[in-house]
């Protein structure tokens, strides 16, 4: 007979406040170039354990997408980060992601990352759901409405 885990053995995947989901990141020596700063390629990383993590809180898995009949993924086609302040070794950080809206098969996501009230970097992010042979589709029956009272709007125009 197995045990129930302890919940504290079980890793974060944040939580929702409102729309955003907020997931706490620890800045770790492997984050860090020779300086002891974030390596600008490490911010897409947290931003990307933001957006999957908010799925995750909000019901939706990516294994879960894929074992479906009519399998679907998601993939970035649009990233653009703005870096306003450097983030360093032992910081903690707060991954805070809104999905705005959905519009066919893409969806407009928010991000940023604070070092308590500092703004550290924040990205604007186009994804699209995709079959398995990479062409865009609309999200799975299902998907979009479980979501939709996290987005600003279904049919709003991008921010």
């Amino acid at each position: 007979m197995s045990e129930a885990p302890d919940p504290r053995d079980i890793p974060s995947a944040g939580h929702i406040v409102g729309r955003e989901h907020r997931l706490p990141v620890r800045v770790y020596y492997e984050d860090t170039d020779f300086t002891g700063v974030v390596y600008h390629a490490n911010y897409a990383r947290y931003f990307e354990r933001g957006r999957s993590d908010f799925l995750r809180v909000a019901g939706v898995a990516h294994a879960a997408l894929l074992e479906r009949e009519d399998p679907a993924a998601f993939t970035v086609t649009r990233l653009e980060i703005e870096f306003k302040r450097a983030a360093r070794i032992d910081d903690a950080l707060l991954v805070r992601t809104t999905y705005d809206s959905v519009r066919g098969p893409r969806l407009f996501i928010s991000q940023r990352i604070t070092r308590g009230d500092d703004l550290i970097a924040q990205a604007r992010v186009e994804a699209a759901c995709i079959d398995l042979k990479g062409r865009a589709r609309k999200p799975p029956p299902g998907l979009a409405e479980a979501l939709a009272p996290l987005f600003v709007s279904s049919f709003a125009t991008p921010p």
